[in-house]
């Protein structure tokens, strides 16, 4: 090709791209949550990817693909095209635990971009009503007298609730038999019917208030304000400091100006009340933040989570 020919192909294709990135949306937005339909993440990316559709004048719509502690989800994810029409919701553990305990075919920080912090989540540490306890410390008592007799649920191997369970188990002297779930939704309901008697998914919070769960302690910065008698795990147990989040990605090499734009629309939708109401309801809090805040976020977890996979020997081959 001549050198004015390429030279007016090139124009071309930049002025192309420009426009494409400036009318973002033209078509609708596929979310990939990573996990089963009634989940905690689920729970997260519903309420941003119906406003999003409203502010944005095209359908954000929800695509499940769960299994594989939300790994498959974000194997198939970061073969995504980068062009803004293809986004992932997941939560922390995915990218800064499961990594650290076992083989995956994508790097967190090289295959995803960090878009939007939606929310952080706090882990309810809850028994069934059945149990005759009521605190953390009356928990470890029956477990001591009753040894074998206790299932700790969890969304799947490497979240934060199979953390829980495994500290619970290694710092509070709780026995327990950690039970993964290919969700948190399939976690809660069998919950809900028995099979395991603890739990520590966000999703059971409604739960708790029409007394099918009782709430012992909860894994958090700050206690609840709608339980403010409700300790904190890291009260009596320092060493459990396991906080998580959810969060809004894109793959490596979508155009800076969409990723500032779902950002930018994202922090006006968490900033309002209706927002926040509703995700304390689900024992999570909406958060706000730049993208480089959030990809600060993830490397500081990373560190964290990476400690503590090797403290308690974590392997999930």
């Amino acid at each position: 090709m001549r050198p004015l020919l390429l030279g007016a192909a090139m124009l071309v294709a930049l002025f192309q791209n420009t426009h494409a990135q400036a009318s973002w949306p033209e078509k609708p937005v596929r979310i990939v949550v990573n996990f089963a339909p009634g989940g905690s993440t689920d729970n997260a990316a519903r309420p941003f990817a119906d406003r999003l559709s409203k502010a944005l004048g095209q359908q954000f719509v929800i695509e499940n693909k769960s299994g594989a502690s939300g790994t498959i989800g974000v194997e198939g994810f970061v073969r995504s095209a980068p062009d803004g029409y293809t986004l992932l919701v997941t939560g922390s553990p995915v990218l800064v635990v499961v990594p650290q305990a076992r083989k995956v075919s994508w790097d967190p920080f090289k295959d995803l971009v960090p878009v939007a912090h939606l929310s952080d989540y706090m882990l309810p540490i809850v028994v069934n009503p059945s149990l005759p306890v009521n605190s953390i410390q009356e928990l470890q008592v029956y477990a001591k007298a009753n040894p074998g007799k206790l299932n700790c649920g969890s969304a799947g191997l490497g979240t934060l609730t199979h953390l829980i369970c495994e500290t619970l188990k290694s710092t509070a002297g709780i026995d327990n038999l950690h039970v993964p779930y290919r969700g948190g939704g399939d976690a809660l309901n069998d919950f809900l019917s028995g099979v395991t008697q603890i739990h520590s998914e966000p999703n059971v919070m409604p739960h708790v208030k029409s007394g099918k769960a009782k709430l012992l302690a909860i894994a958090d910065r700050e206690r609840h304000p709608d339980y403010p008698n409700v300790p904190l795990i890291s009260e009596a147990f320092p060493e459990i400091g396991i906080v998580g989040w959810f969060g809004l990605f894109a793959p490596a090499g979508t155009p800076a100006a969409i990723v500032e734009r779902v950002n930018k629309e994202v922090t006006k939708i968490a900033a309002t009340e209706e927002m926040r109401t509703l995700y304390l309801g689900i024992a999570q809090r909406v958060a706000t933040g730049t993208p480089e805040q959030f990809g600060q976020l993830l490397q500081q977890d990373w560190d964290y989570y990476g400690k503590l996979v090797k403290t308690l020997n974590l392997k999930l081959e």
